[in-house]
């Protein structure tokens, strides 16, 4: 990302800040600006660069990442075909990969059981990492040829899904045109404290349940997003997603558009829905199986999550489903909802959404 797109990036972020009327604070407009200024600074300080041949293998690559100086670097991948049998690992501050674009495969062998990129630590419980970034490459997850979920049966790695790319513990970092196809997992995961993580330019199908999956992520932005054709959800939030931003988005033909549990203070902005197999936005507070049989988990309700120009058309359900009676104070703006088969509107009791027909302007 050029330090012209960030600054393009954080000016929609600013328009957000001043439609919201004051619902974000300013010490989180300070944090956004402050993510940008780093990363930017990040893309103006020209770091190591080690540009690898045809050819090259995925341990070769892990290599040359490990072999970066303590103060970071780049390693570019040529175009072509990589089969990668173990996870590709950025563990260390101010680590890049990035490859040639589409052109640059990165293919899970059979049988490999694991995810095909890991920004962060690969264990259970990781130490926090900084400034990484991964661009311009086509991640095949090969799931037909996977057994199972999870990367490791036990130990270190347990927790670990075979995703496309899993990012964990990892602040200030950027994931920029990139393709998630056919993972045994989700395409991308972001989990275990990420926070301010730029996602731009991503597309991701056929993977085996979501294109994007979210979960104890914070102050993120996810922009121009094509999410299509998931088994599972185009975007599944179900868990502590707080205070994130999705803009420009399209999901067409997952099971649902957006599933979202334990969310809070959220902007999905530009969302277009279309041909959900069941709901286009389905709205719940977590539950738990226990003794007494399933029950709601306190405190993990979906609250002041603002929906600017919604589309949903199309889809299986209801438009937008509110599951539970403690999601409340969430406000959708200038939505268009057509021929989907439940209806617009689908709430466990009446007025759990605020509807407004267009847009406040800037500055009202």
């Amino acid at each position: 990302m050029t330090y012209k797109q960030l600054i393009k990036n954080f000016s929609r972020i600013l328009k957000t800040f001043r439609q919201r009327q004051g619902s974000f604070s300013f010490v989180r407009l300070l944090v956004f600006m402050t993510a940008v200024l780093a990363i930017s600074q990040t893309s103006i300080t020209k770091p190591l660069v080690v540009e690898l041949r045809g050819g090259v293998t995925a341990a070769e690559i892990q290599k040359a990442l490990d072999s970066l100086p303590a103060d970071g670097g780049e390693v570019v991948l040529p175009p072509g075909k990589i089969e990668v049998s173990q996870p590709i690992i950025l563990q260390r501050d101010d680590q890049t990969l990035r490859g040639a674009g589409r052109e640059t495969i990165l293919f899970l062998a059979d049988n490999a059981n694991c995810p095909v990129i890991i920004m962060g630590e690969p264990v259970n419980q990781p130490k926090p990492t900084s400034h990484l970034r991964v661009g311009d490459l086509f991640i095949d997850g090969n799931r037909l040829r996977q057994q199972r979920e999870l990367w490791r049966l036990q130990g270190e790695g347990s927790v670990i899904r075979n995703n496309g790319i899993t990012v964990q513990n990892v602040s200030d970092s950027i994931v920029e045109n990139v393709t998630c196809a056919h993972c045994r997992s989700g395409g991308l995961v972001t989990t275990l404290g990420t926070r301010r993580l730029t996602v731009c330019d991503l597309n991701s199908y056929d993977n085996q349940f979501d294109g994007l999956a979210c979960f104890l992520t914070v102050d993120c932005l996810f922009t121009n997003l094509y999410l299509h054709d998931n088994p599972g959800a185009g975007i599944s939030l179900d868990g502590n997603f707080n205070h994130n931003i999705i803009d420009d988005a399209t999901l067409a033909a997952n099971d649902e558009g957006i599933f979202m549990r334990w969310s809070h203070d959220n902007q999905f902005r530009d969302i277009a829905i279309r041909n959900s197999h069941d709901y286009g936005v389905f709205m719940a507070q977590s539950d738990d199986l226990t003794e007494q049989g399933w029950q709601l988990v306190p405190q993990t309700q979906c609250t002041e999550n603002f929906f600017t120009n919604l589309i949903a058309d199309e889809c299986g359900g209801a438009a937008f489903r509110v599951n539970d009676i403690t999601c409340t104070n969430n406000v959708i703006i200038g939505a268009q909802f057509n021929d989907d088969l439940h209806g617009e509107l689908s709430l466990v009791q009446p007025n759990l959404l605020t509807v407004q027909s267009t847009p406040p302007l800037a500055g009202n």
